[in-house]
Order: structure tokens, then C-alpha cells, then sequence
């Protein structure tokens, strides 16, 4: 089949590579019909490359027809249409049954020290291979999977997989009162759903921020204040002064570790590709590599007693964080991977209407061909004709 792989940093390749093949009894085969490209790809294609191996297949964001189904899976068959969450959980361990999937005990990666494998996104996470393929093994079927109509575009389901409830999470943890502010750092994929999301929520008002014409642009079409940070000298002073000069309720941090405006994580980012991959692995896994400016800018701008919430990607665990300034404001601190399927129930019933009040059908501004996924890479991560979304067909 042809999927994927990658061969180094910013060097990705679409090649033949083995048919997956049912492994498990609870394994299934998907012929994928959409794939995504999540901006925590993007890691992979700039700074996680010490944990790949050329040839891995990479996605976590795949959608598709059931092919072939193990004989210890009997909720799923051939011809069922699917949305596959990119944690891979069980369903059945101590985690599971309290709904914190993405810290499954049956397939969490205890030799590096991490929750539950992920498709396609390192050996921090098991080293499986992704949804960015023609077919695609899915272990512990008899749970994962979601089944969705066979009516209506891929893109009507497709975010299921992944960002629509990472989003959905993040707006939940904010915990934003009846009538409050929400303040949402990046406007990228998540970033628009968490503001959607949190109008739908109850809101009173939604705050974007970024740095792209075309991500601002598309969040306000949907009702969002926003703010072009490029035109503000003190970003947590500008969200005080708007919001009755306290702050927001809450603030999403939907950036993550390769922000803009933070030229010491850049530098480590780069010093560590510079390494081998055995002495870069513990400098990103035990170093400051992250780009803080982004959640330091959330710390600084939520309001005493607020909520910060954290969807986005971070790496390193000796980045310093301004715990003074945190505790003398008391200020909450929520975060993690996305548990997908403890969302699903509340998400279901907005898309499985005639309408699309979340604008589900609205986010991509791209859809390519597989064999086109190298070049989308690099458009989507060089921010170019004016990519928000890139969906790819196999």
C-alpha cells in the first residue's frame, strides 16, 4: 500500500510500503477515506525527529471503511464506516472505566514513561503506524473505533478522530461561567473548534488570538473577538484592559511547545537536531525545549481565580514556569491528552443533524491527494496559501 513515512527532519516521503494484516483478535483493517494532517504533526516534521526511525509510518487523525474485523471484535464489520481516535485505549483497565483513555494501562508505553500509544507518533508512543496510509491496523477494535452514518462528507466526521474533542476537552477544563471570557492563544485547527466550542458552551464572549490573517479571519466569521498579535506590544495587558481590566475567566493555550516569539526554545530546538539521536533524546526529553511564550502570555493575562487550560504540545521538563506569579494569583492549571471517546457522546448530536453549528465542514481549506502529503507538510507548516486545514485522500 502507499503511506507516509519519515525520513528526516522536514523530509517526509509517500512510499510503497507491507499491507497492515490482522495481528490480534481484537484488531480491525480500515481502508482509509481521509486523513488529516494535525498540527502536532508537525513536531514530528521539525523536533521530535530523535524518536522516528526512517520509514515510520506517520497520522493520527484517519477515518474510513471497516475490512476486516478479528474474531474477538463483534461491535465492528466489514463495510461499517469509522472514525478512529488517536489514542489507542482498551476500554477495560483501572484508566479506562474512569474515562481517562489516553492513559490506558493496557497499552500505556511504560519503558519511556508515557501514557497510551498513539498512532503513528514516535516511539514515545509506541512506535505504531499510522492513519496516513491506504489501510490502517486498529488494535483494541472491539473499543476504539467510532462508528458514524454513511451519509454526509468525510469532513462532517472526520475531526472525531482527534481535534474536535481535544478542543471539546480544552473548553471543558477551561470551565469558563455562564456569561464569562475565554481567551483562546492560536487560532490553528484546535484553536478555531475551542472557540466555536466554547461560544457553544455558553461563553459570553470568545477571544482569538494569532498571527495569521487567514486564521483570524476564519474566527471571525463565526463570531470571535480577535486579536492580531502582531500589532500588540504587551499581549496580557492588551486581554486585561479589554476585559474590565481583570482578564479573561479562562485562557486555552491551543500553541504548544513551537511557538512564535520565543527565540531561547528555538535555539534549543535547533541545538538538539543538531545531536544524534541518542544524545538528543534525553536534551528534549529532559531539557527546555519548549517555546513558552505563548503560555506564559496565558498565565499573565487570565484573570485571579481563572483557569488556564492547555491543549497544546509540550516536550521538556526543566522549562522554568513563573509558580510565583501562578500561586499568588491563584491560578488553575488543567491540561493533557485528549481522552477522545469521553467526549463523543456530548459532540454526536451536533453533527448529526441537517445543520453544522460547530462549522465542521468549514475548517479545511485544503484537500489533496495522498501522494501530495509532502508538499502539504510543508505548506501547512510554513503557515502558506493561506492553510488552516489539510485533509488528504488516499
Amino acid at each position: 500500500m502507499k503511506a507516509l513515512t519519515w525520513q528526516g527532519k522536514r523530509d517526509v516521503r509517500v512510499e510503497d510500503v507491507p499491507d497492515p494484516r490482522i495481528e490480534e483478535p481484537t484488531d480491525a483493517i480500515v481502508r482509509i477515506t481521509s486523513t488529516a494532517i494535525c498540527g502536532s504533526d508537525l513536531h514530528l516534521y521539525e523536533v521530535l525527529g530523535p524518536y522516528l526511525k526512517p520509514g515510520e509510518v506517520l497520522g493520527h487523525e484517519p477515518m474510513g471503511i471497516v475490512e476486516e474485523v478479528g474474531s474477538g471484535v463483534s461491535r465492528l464489520k466489514p463495510g461499517d464506516r469509522v472514525v478512529v481516535p488517536f489514542n489507542i485505549a482498551c476500554g477495560n483497565c483501572w484508566m479506562c472505566r474512569r474515562q481517562l483513555y489516553a492513559q490506558c494501562e493496557t497499552t500505556q508505553v511504560r519503558s519511556e514513561g508515557k501514557g497510551a500509544a498513539l498512532f503513528g507518533y514516535t516511539s514515545l508512543y509506541g512506535s505504531v503506524p499510522g492513519g496516513q496510509a491506504e489501510f490502517l491496523r486498529v488494535p483494541h477494535a472491539d473499543f476504539g473505533p467510532i462508528t458514524v452514518p454513511q451519509n454526509g462528507p468525510d469532513e462532517r466526521w472526520l475531526y472525531l478522530s482527534d481535534i474536535l474533542p481535544t478542543a471539546w476537552q480544552a473548553v471543558r477544563y477551561a470551565d469558563t461561567p455562564p456569561g464569562g471570557t475565554l481567551a483562546v492563544f492560536g487560532l490553528g485547527p484546535v484553536g478555531q473548534f475551542c472557540a466555536r466550542v466554547g461560544r457553544h458552551l455558553g461563553a459570553g464572549r470568545v477571544i482569538g488570538l494569532d498571527l495569521v490573517p487567514e486564521r483570524l479571519e476564519l474566527a471571525r466569521r463565526y463570531g470571535v473577538e480577535v486579536l492580531d498579535v502582531r500589532e500588540l506590544d504587551d499581549v496580557p495587558g492588551a486581554l486585561i484592559d479589554l476585559v474590565d481590566g481583570r482578564g479573561p475567566d479562562a485562557v486555552i493555550d491551543a500553541v504548544g511547545m513551537e511557538a512564535h516569539g520565543a527565540p531561547a526554545g528555538k535555539l534549543a530546538h535547533t541545538a538538539a537536531g543538531l545531536l544524534p539521536d541518542r544524545l538528543a533524546r534525553p536534551v528534549i526529553d529532559r531539557g527546555g525545549v519548549d517555546r513558552l511564550s505563548v503560555l506564559h502570555a496565558a498565565v499573565k493575562a487570565v484573570r485571579r481565580g481563572g483557569t488556564v487550560s492547555i491543549s497544546g504540545v509540550y516536550g521538556g521538563e526543566q522549562n522554568p514556569m513563573p509558580l510565583m506569579e501562578m500561586f499568588d494569583r491563584g491560578i488553575q492549571l488543567r491540561m493533557g491528552q485528549c481522552h477522545v471517546r469521553q467526549w463523543v457522546d456530548e459532540i454526536m448530536p451536533l453533527l448529526s443533524g441537517d445543520d453544522d453549528p460547530l462549522g465542521v465542514e468549514d475548517l479545511h481549506t485544503h484537500r489533496l491527494p495522498l501522494q501530495r502529503a509532502p508538499e502539504a507538510y510543508e505548506m501547512f507548516q510554513q503557515k502558506r496559501d493561506g492553510c488552516v486545514k489539510v485533509v488528504l485522500a488516499p
